[in-house]
């Protein structure tokens, strides 16, 4: 019986493996870096909002993240301001304006505003915004610049590995908890020295509350 498959027949199949390998990696590699890009992370990018509420322009007029975000200080989670919060001010200041119709049709309606979440960590992720403004950690250390957006985007991808940097080396990032609202707060010549004090000040490590341990993030 004649050969079905020549000699060439061993180099195909063992360049189709190589092939295949190859292109199942690069596959891989191009399927992470798409993950990781700004595009598919919003990193840079300001969402649209039913409202175009410009940070900026409020917190050049001198209003302090708290009075919108009332809970930051006290809980997990930095909340939402509801419109009554807005009105506050709008019922006086551009109270006809066109921009600002969503927020007229809110209050009269008690329907809330569905603003685009700019911010979100996936489910199996806690983040306590009240430990860490309380441990030391400013607005603009996660949030960016904010006081210089018109429309707020993501500064930081929030990526475990982004998240670890601070938690392995906290004096590096820590600051004087009245600077902790300070926009524009700059780390200090001596930040190391000046962290490692805040540290055992605040108590941010400690026998029973490991930064590194898996639960801290993951429970």
């Amino acid at each position: 019986m004649a050969q079905v498959f020549g000699p060439w027949a061993n180099t195909v199949a063992k360049l189709s493996i190589v092939l295949g390998v190859f292109f199942v990696v690069a596959a891989l590699a191009t399927l992470d870096t798409v993950t990781r890009s700004s595009y598919v992370r919003y990193t840079g990018q300001a969402r649209p909002q039913p409202v175009q509420f410009s940070h900026k322009h409020h917190a050049n007029m001198g209003i302090d993240c708290r009075y919108c975000h009332t809970t930051v200080e006290e809980q997990s989670f930095a909340n939402i301001p509801p419109t009554s919060v807005c009105m506050n001010c709008h019922t006086m200041v551009w109270a006809d304006s066109p921009m600002l119709a969503p927020v007229r049709e809110s209050w009269e309606t008690g329907e809330p505003i569905k603003w685009t979440r700019v911010h979100d960590l996936p489910d199996h992720v806690y983040f306590d915004h009240s430990a860490h403004v309380n441990k030391g950690i400013g607005c603009a250390t996660c949030h960016g610049r904010v006081d210089e957006m018109p429309l707020v985007w993501k500064e930081q991808p929030l990526f475990m590995k982004w998240c670890l940097e601070c938690h392995r080396e906290p004096e590096q990032f820590i600051r004087p908890r009245e600077e902790i609202f300070n926009m524009a707060y700059e780390a200090p010549r001596n930040q190391r020295e000046l962290g490692e004090q805040l540290v055992e000040e605040y108590e941010v490590k400690t026998h029973n509350h490991r930064l590194m341990d898996c639960w801290i993030c993951h429970r």
